[in-house]
């Protein structure tokens, strides 16, 4: 009769299988081997680093040096300083406060106020989507900074009557993505079974087919808070905008014009900076769109 080799010890066990990991984990990884949506996150985060703590390190926005007119970077002033003697660096972390506030906030708006516009029009369809959609399709035929720009020019100069003006022209994007998201979701089969359990249409429109279009919101708002952005930096440009002498970057640039031959660095900061900062998200919502897509 054999005797069974003695067990010296325990096995090792089977390594986790990737598949068998929690969904944020995959996602993680996925977008870690995407070097430029990583890049893309490092930018959004170094311009998010710079907005909250930048305006604490530095010296006040509005204080003018007169003795310091259009000087160059020194170690007192990195960037140097504007025709008034104002510390750039100081201006261009200010402004990212505004810029970041204008995106994000018209971004939210526009969503809290598109969402149930094209939810509506997609899962209801019939003479309730043929109105919806047409008053959509009239705002739609307007570019989005010509919109926006006629709606400050209504509303008035100040940070948040261009929140307001640029929500209002992000809209009609939004409600066009929802809707469609949800015509496609309304035929799925959990959408059925939702309502043969008895679900009401709003309980059905929240709970079940809002949250199966959760991936799309995501990188739509990662699009429209670089145009956000941009259309801050576009009316205040045009003085429709945030008023000196609040720091914005849209307001750095008109005031930076007057002195191109004399200080381009004056234009080229803020030029910069709104750049890597649409940049940034824009490299960001490419990665989320390629992660978050489940045919990936």
């Amino acid at each position: 009769m054999n005797t069974p080799a003695p067990v010296i010890g325990r096995a090792a066990p089977a390594p986790a299988s990737p598949a068998g990991a929690p969904r944020w984990r995959r996602i993680a990884r996925r977008f870690l081997r995407r070097k430029m949506a990583v890049a893309g996150a490092v930018l959004v985060l170094a311009f998010l680093l710079l907005a909250l703590v930048g305006p604490l390190v530095t010296s006040d926005p509005a204080r003018l040096g007169l003795d310091n007119l259009l000087q160059g970077p020194s170690a007192a002033h990195p960037l140097g300083t504007d025709d008034l003697g104002r510390d750039v660096l100081a201006r261009i972390c200010n402004g990212a406060q505004v810029s970041l506030l204008a995106g994000v906030f018209s971004t939210a708006l526009a969503m809290l106020v598109g969402i149930p516009i094209g939810l509506l029009a997609g899962f209801y369809r019939g003479w309730t989507d043929s109105v919806l959609m047409r008053v959509n399709d009239v705002l739609l035929s307007f570019p989005f900074l010509i919109f926006a720009v006629v709606m400050a020019a209504i509303l008035g100069p100040s940070l948040p009557n261009v929140i307001i003006a640029l929500a209002v022209a992000e809209v009609p994007s939004v409600v066009r993505i929802v809707r469609g998201e949800t015509i496609a979701l309304r035929e799925q089969e959990f959408v059925e079974a939702a309502v043969a359990d008895g679900a009401g249409d709003i309980a059905i429109m929240a709970r079940t087919v809002l949250p199966n279009m959760t991936n799309t919101l995501i990188v739509k708002a990662t699009v429209a808070i670089p145009a956000g952005i941009i259309g801050e930096a576009a009316l205040s440009f045009l003085g429709l905008g945030v008023q000196p002498p609040t720091a914005s970057w849209g307001v750095m640039l008109t005031s930076a014009q007057q002195f191109l031959t004399q200080d381009p660095l004056l234009a080229l900061f803020p030029g910069i900076a709104i750049a890597l900062t649409t940049l940034g998200f824009n490299l960001l919502g490419d990665g989320l769109r390629d992660v978050l897509d489940p045919r990936g």
